[in-house]
């Protein structure tokens, strides 16, 4: 055991100075230093007010609101050597060094800018980069992942033989929703009605955004339409997104990664 224990805090350590050996002389996005519980709250609200019954919404916020890590230079030593997933290390050792502009761990590591874990949302600088996607948010793209992935107990809520997870999504939709839950996201912070809103749905469909790798442009399209349409267009998302039979048991759910990336039209960019 005390021999297992070394290699892995030698491997950490091998990680953790491999890294700062690419990123010598590069930088990333400033995140500003008001960033917080505040911004993160505000991009997230909407979702859960929309999602979760009213006795429900404060607990789910209060969880969420305290989700986001900011993959830094002042950040990726601590959160190498502390991360508990050999292959969450080095996912975000390579998101960091993406953020730089460095050399990345070998020719195929994932281009991501964002990965969420349980309750944990991992975000690159490159979110406060101007990206000219009025559409693009990937904080709420991770934090709609945390629906499915963590269970009611964990926060405190009441859980059922039916309802174990904070939401109940398809697993093949799961990258469908976040993607549906981003854009409609930002279509509410812009809009100033409900017209307003069908025009913006109808201009996000208009164009190629996401990637074809990863979910069905034409369907998220199609969801955010609906959801413009919708009086609760958070429940129209959720409605579309929802497994067509009885969820299965927790214990048959492996645990569950999601990371955002795939943009249309070049390198990985966000969501």
């Amino acid at each position: 055991m005390e021999r297992g224990r070394r290699q892995d805090a030698d491997l950490r350590a091998a990680l953790v100075a491999e890294v700062r050996r690419l990123a010598k002389g590069h930088s990333h996005e400033l995140v500003p230093a008001n960033v917080g519980i505040e911004l993160t709250r505000a991009k997230v609200e909407p979702l859960v007010r929309g999602f979760f019954a009213r006795a429900e919404q404060d607990v789910v916020l209060a969880t969420l609101e305290k989700s986001v890590v900011y993959v830094t230079s002042e950040t990726i030593e601590s959160i190498i050597l502390k991360h508990r997933w050999d292959r969450s290390r080095w996912d975000l050792a390579n998101m960091y060094l993406l953020g730089v502009g460095a050399k990345m761990l070998g020719k195929k590591a994932a281009r991501i800018v964002g990965m969420s874990e349980e309750t944990t949302c991992y975000v690159s600088p490159d979110y406060f980069a101007e990206d000219g996607d009025p559409f693009a948010d990937f904080i709420v793209h991770e934090a709609a992942h945390i629906f499915h992935n963590c269970k009611r107990r964990t926060i405190g809520l009441r859980e059922t033989r039916t309802k174990e997870w904070l939401l109940d999504i398809e697993f093949r939709k799961r990258e469908t929703f976040a993607y549906s839950c981003e854009a409609y996201a930002r279509i509410v912070a812009r809009a100033r009605n409900p017209a307003e809103r069908r025009e913006l749905a109808a201009e996000y469909g208009s164009k190629l955004r996401i990637s074809a790798e990863r979910v069905d442009p034409a369907e998220v399209a199609s969801i955010v339409a609906e959801a413009a349409s919708a009086r609760n267009g958070w429940k129209a998302i959720l409605a579309r997104c929802a497994p067509a039979t009885k969820p299965r048991s927790a214990v048959a759910i492996p645990r569950e990664m999601s990371v955002a990336g795939g943009r249309a039209g070049g390198a990985s960019t966000g969501g």
